[in-house]
């Protein structure tokens, strides 16, 4: 049994636990099947952490989807970075699906037609979405084929062991990139470590703004 730790080392048995028990990825473009697994990212705070994650994803030949903000509080998709991020992803082979902030569930040329909401409330959470597929609506949001590490928890433990043994017909796995990106093995120690990164990333770009900083 593999320690279920938050880190890119155990993210990387959790890959390798997929293949074992073999299943396929998929994405979110058809109905679940036998054998599926439905790889998911919603990015809430950090476009780095999901790039090192997507690419991670890359060199193991797995494939995901990424959920992106256009209301987030803590990047800009029209910034270089967001920019750069969306190419880099689709680059590595994998999907980008809109993180939406309800009801806002506009779609653009950035995105599949599918949507994740962020901290959804239940009254909406699996309705329909016009002219988007909704991954927590059914046949994909099914009780007991759906894990989440939320706030670095497993609401019904972590699936590397049964993935391993073939242990779910299909499942739909929610990632959160920088829960397993920055060091910490609490939410709180790798949000602490996520803020030591920015910090460097802030002053890089004032100086890149031409602020001085001596």
């Amino acid at each position: 049994m593999a320690a279920c730790t938050f880190d890119l080392a155990h993210y990387r048995e959790l890959l390798d636990a997929v293949e074992a028990g073999g299943y396929r990825w998929a994405s979110f473009d058809h109905e679940p099947r036998t054998g599926d697994v439905f790889l998911r990212h919603d990015v809430d705070l950090s476009l780095e952490a999901a790039l090192a994650m997507a690419e991670l994803e890359n060199d193991a030949g797995v494939s995901a989807t990424y959920f992106l903000m256009t209301e987030s509080h803590f990047y800009n998709l029209d910034a270089h970075i967001g920019r750069d991020t969306v190419r880099g992803l689709r680059e590595l082979g994998h999907a980008v699906g809109l993180h939406a902030v309800h009801p806002n569930a506009r779609l653009d040329e950035r995105f599949d037609p599918v949507v994740a909401w962020h901290n959804p409330d239940p009254e909406y959470m699996s309705q329909p979405i016009a002219g988007a597929m909704n991954v927590m609506q059914p046949p994909w949001f099914v009780r007991g084929q759906y894990r989440s590490d939320s706030n670095a928890h497993w609401r019904e433990g972590c699936p590397h062991d049964e993935l391993a043994h073939g242990g779910f017909e299909w499942l739909q796995i929610l990632v959160h990139p920088e829960i397993w990106v920055y060091e910490g093995s609490t939410m709180r120690e790798a949000m602490e470590s996520m803020l030591d990164a920015k910090r460097e990333e802030w002053v890089e770009a004032l100086i890149d703004d031409r602020i001085d900083m001596t």
